[in-house]
């Protein structure tokens, strides 16, 4: 799945909203992974401010038929637009921000719509039942959630009133295990699909930082660090890093592909979510896409990580 959360901002960030790829970036970007193969977009209203669905509206405008009627569209709402605007997952404002959605895309419907964060403020059977009503009404395909532990997935399938979450968009990477604790396991009890965001950990898995160097200019560790922060002193990190790079040279790959690979050779795992800044950042996905981790390929790689 294409990631399209750095179009014009970097993810929902209000901060960085008119930043990250610019409108001719993302156009190479999307142009490059259609001509790869790859025709589900993820993306979300508030990303870039709206910017993210602007511009793949006006990209699949400016194709014919054929490319927009391939294009499978995943959106979320929760977070706000811009700073001091609402946000959270209240019936009218999900029905609100699906519209608004639909207009940037410039389409009638979305394939699927994820509730972006879980609401502390709106009971999860209200949320579904709105949504319900979207899917009834044929402008939603099928409903996820991303950002859920396993104890709100498990509340929010036990209430489904109808139309109940299909799918399931968490991080999770080698240097992100928290979704092997009970998600992935419930998606596959319940039959829901799994798409893994930050497969790459905001370019930990690629062998850009460096232990005790500056972090290059541009990067996610310069930009929104907060993620990935607790990274920096643990030594168990740093050797398990270390051993990446060599499993990738003896295998003669690239650390990211690897990193990648290991995501898709977990049976639980439907597709991986990658977001690259520029087109041949999705050489490496595809390089995954061509080999992906044997079961005991995908242990020797989880015990580099170990502590």
């Amino acid at each position: 799945m294409l990631g399209c959360g750095g179009f014009g901002g970097v993810g929902s960030s209000p901060a960085f909203f008119g930043r990250g790829e610019s409108r001719d970036d993302a156009f190479a970007i999307m142009d490059a992974a259609w001509e790869a193969g790859i025709t589900t977009f993820d993306t979300a209203d508030a990303y870039g401010g709206g910017r993210s669905e602007s511009w793949i509206g006006d990209w699949l405008r400016s194709k014919g038929a054929g490319v927009r009627d391939a294009i499978v569209l995943s959106t979320k709402t929760f977070h706000a637009m811009d700073e001091g605007e609402d946000h959270g997952l209240a019936p009218g404002r999900v029905r609100r921000q699906l519209e608004s959605s639909l207009e940037r895309l410039g389409v009638d419907h979305v394939q699927m719509y994820l509730t972006h964060a879980p609401d502390p403020d709106v009971p999860v059977a209200e949320t579904l039942g709105a949504l319900d009503e979207l899917v009834r009404e044929g402008k939603v395909g099928a409903v996820g959630a991303s950002n859920v532990d396993g104890a709100q997935l498990r509340e929010a399938l036990a209430v489904s009133p109808g139309t109940r979450y299909e799918w399931v968009q968490n991080s999770y990477s080698l240097l992100d295990r928290e979704a092997e604790r009970d998600v992935l396991s419930l998606c596959a009890e319940a039959g829901l699909g799994f798409t893994p965001f930050s497969p790459l950990a905001g370019g930990w898995l690629t062998g850009k930082y460096a232990r005790g160097a500056a972090a290059p200019a541009g990067s996610r560790m310069t930009q929104r660090p907060e993620p990935y922060a607790h990274l920096l002193e643990d030594d168990a990190v740093w050797r398990g890093l270390d051993g990446l790079a060599a499993a990738a040279e003896a295998r003669g790959t690239s650390r990211a592909a690897l990193a990648i690979a290991w995501l898709l050779g977990d049976a639980r795992v439907t597709a991986v979510v990658v977001g690259p800044r520029r087109p041949e950042h999705l050489e490496p996905a595809l390089a995954a896409l061509e080999h992906p981790a044997t079961a005991a390929e995908r242990d020797e790689l989880a015990r580099l990580f170990a502590r």
